[in-house]
Protein backbone atom coordinates (compact mmCIF):
# COMPACT_ATOMS: atom_id res chain seq x y z
CA UNK A 1 0.00 0.00 0.00
CA UNK A 2 1.28 3.44 -0.98
CA UNK A 3 1.10 6.24 1.46
CA UNK A 4 2.92 9.58 1.93
CA UNK A 5 4.10 10.44 5.19
CA UNK A 6 3.28 13.62 6.94
CA UNK A 7 6.28 13.65 9.63
CA UNK A 8 9.60 12.18 9.72
CA UNK A 9 9.24 7.87 11.02
CA UNK A 10 12.35 6.26 12.03
CA UNK A 11 13.77 3.77 9.75
CA UNK A 12 10.47 4.47 7.44
CA UNK A 13 11.07 7.85 5.67
CA UNK A 14 10.52 11.34 5.38
CA UNK A 15 8.10 14.23 5.36
CA UNK A 16 6.40 13.79 1.79
CA UNK A 17 7.99 10.93 0.87
CA UNK A 18 5.56 8.04 -0.97
CA UNK A 19 6.13 5.11 0.50
CA UNK A 20 5.15 1.46 0.25
CA UNK A 21 4.33 -0.28 3.61
CA UNK A 22 2.08 -3.53 4.55
CA UNK A 23 -1.95 -2.78 4.26
CA UNK A 24 -2.01 -2.87 7.96
CA UNK A 25 0.89 -0.97 9.28
CA UNK A 26 -0.70 1.58 6.86
CA UNK A 27 -3.74 1.77 8.56
CA UNK A 28 -2.67 0.78 12.44
CA UNK A 29 0.19 2.79 12.86
CA UNK A 30 0.74 5.44 10.20
CA UNK A 31 -2.86 6.74 9.14
CA UNK A 32 -4.20 5.78 12.90
CA UNK A 33 -1.66 8.12 13.96
CA UNK A 34 -1.78 10.82 11.62
CA UNK A 35 1.80 10.15 10.43
CA UNK A 36 0.56 9.38 6.96
CA UNK A 37 -2.21 9.62 4.09
CA UNK A 38 -3.40 7.34 1.46
CA UNK A 39 -1.13 8.17 -1.63
CA UNK A 40 -4.13 9.23 -3.60
CA UNK A 41 -3.17 11.97 -6.92
CA UNK A 42 -4.92 14.88 -4.40
CA UNK A 43 -3.44 14.04 -1.28
CA UNK A 44 -0.11 13.84 -2.88
CA UNK A 45 -1.05 17.62 -4.41
CA UNK A 46 -2.20 18.32 -1.06
CA UNK A 47 1.09 17.31 0.92
CA UNK A 48 3.32 18.90 -1.71
CA UNK A 49 1.71 22.32 -0.62
CA UNK A 50 1.18 22.16 2.99
CA UNK A 51 5.31 20.31 3.39
CA UNK A 52 7.10 23.76 4.46
CA UNK A 53 4.74 23.54 7.27
CA UNK A 54 4.89 20.21 7.89
CA UNK A 55 8.76 20.43 8.25
CA UNK A 56 8.61 23.55 10.24
CA UNK A 57 6.33 21.41 13.22
CA UNK A 58 8.45 18.65 12.39
CA UNK A 59 11.53 21.02 13.69
CA UNK A 60 9.70 22.23 16.11
CA UNK A 61 9.16 18.88 17.70
CA UNK A 62 12.51 17.80 17.15
CA UNK A 63 13.39 21.20 19.18
CA UNK A 64 10.90 20.05 22.13
CA UNK A 65 12.42 16.87 22.38
CA UNK A 66 16.21 18.03 21.94
CA UNK A 67 14.98 20.16 25.94
CA UNK A 68 13.60 17.23 27.38
CA UNK A 69 16.43 14.89 26.29
CA UNK A 70 18.78 17.81 28.34
CA UNK A 71 16.77 17.64 31.23
CA UNK A 72 16.65 13.94 31.35
CA UNK A 73 19.23 12.10 29.48
CA UNK A 74 22.12 10.33 31.57
CA UNK A 75 20.10 10.97 35.01
CA UNK A 76 19.06 7.78 37.25
CA UNK A 77 15.76 7.01 39.03
CA UNK A 78 15.61 4.62 41.53
CA UNK A 79 12.91 2.15 42.01
CA UNK A 80 12.03 0.03 44.98
CA UNK A 81 10.59 -3.72 44.37
CA UNK A 82 9.93 -6.60 46.63
CA UNK A 83 12.18 -8.83 45.81
CA UNK A 84 13.15 -12.61 46.32
CA UNK A 85 16.39 -14.10 48.17
CA UNK A 86 18.24 -14.31 44.83
CA UNK A 87 17.47 -10.56 43.83
CA UNK A 88 14.95 -11.63 41.55
CA UNK A 89 12.01 -9.30 41.53
CA UNK A 90 8.33 -10.28 41.74
CA UNK A 91 7.05 -8.65 38.73
CA UNK A 92 8.80 -6.79 37.15
CA UNK A 93 9.61 -2.76 36.37
CA UNK A 94 7.07 -1.72 33.63
CA UNK A 95 7.71 1.34 30.76
CA UNK A 96 4.40 2.92 32.73
CA UNK A 97 6.33 2.80 35.84
CA UNK A 98 9.54 4.61 34.35
CA UNK A 99 7.39 7.29 32.70
CA UNK A 100 5.49 7.88 36.04
CA UNK A 101 8.98 8.20 37.76
CA UNK A 102 10.29 11.00 35.35
CA UNK A 103 6.83 12.59 35.11
CA UNK A 104 7.07 13.06 39.25
CA UNK A 105 11.03 13.68 39.20
CA UNK A 106 11.57 16.38 36.48
CA UNK A 107 7.95 17.15 35.28
CA UNK A 108 8.23 16.28 31.84
CA UNK A 109 5.41 14.02 30.50
CA UNK A 110 7.25 11.18 28.50
CA UNK A 111 4.96 8.27 26.72
CA UNK A 112 5.39 5.06 28.29
CA UNK A 113 5.39 3.71 24.40
CA UNK A 114 8.67 5.82 24.04
CA UNK A 115 10.46 4.36 26.53
CA UNK A 116 12.36 1.08 24.91
CA UNK A 117 14.73 -1.16 27.85
CA UNK A 118 17.85 -2.41 26.63
CA UNK A 119 16.77 -5.63 28.76
CA UNK A 120 13.58 -6.77 30.56
CA UNK A 121 13.99 -5.23 34.56
CA UNK A 122 13.20 -8.70 36.44
CA UNK A 123 15.87 -8.29 39.05
CA UNK A 124 17.42 -6.18 41.40
CA UNK A 125 20.60 -3.95 39.95
CA UNK A 126 21.18 -1.14 37.61
CA UNK A 127 19.40 -0.66 34.00
CA UNK A 128 19.79 1.44 31.41
CA UNK A 129 17.00 2.14 29.66
CA UNK A 130 16.40 3.97 25.94
CA UNK A 131 13.75 6.98 25.36
CA UNK A 132 12.58 7.60 21.67
CA UNK A 133 11.69 11.03 22.33
CA UNK A 134 12.05 12.40 18.35
CA UNK A 135 13.10 10.16 14.98
CA UNK A 136 16.07 11.79 15.39
CA UNK A 137 16.50 12.32 19.20
CA UNK A 138 16.85 9.89 22.00
CA UNK A 139 18.05 10.12 25.63
CA UNK A 140 19.39 7.33 28.45
CA UNK A 141 18.63 7.14 31.84
CA UNK A 142 19.39 4.49 34.30
CA UNK A 143 17.20 2.87 36.63
CA UNK A 144 18.47 1.54 39.64
CA UNK A 145 16.16 -1.33 41.49
CA UNK A 146 16.61 -1.81 44.89
CA UNK A 147 14.66 -3.88 47.14
CA UNK A 148 11.97 -2.54 48.98
CA UNK A 149 11.77 -5.78 51.23
CA UNK A 150 12.56 -9.21 50.56
CA UNK A 151 10.23 -11.91 50.53
CA UNK A 152 10.94 -15.51 51.60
Amino acid sequence: MKVILLENVKRIGSIGEVIDVKRGFARNFLIANKKALYASKENIKEVEKIKADLSKKDNERKQEATNIAEQINNKEYSVQKLSTENNELYGSVKPTEISKLIQEKNKVEIKPSMIQPVEEIKSLGKFKVKISLHSEVDAEIVVNVTSADTIQ
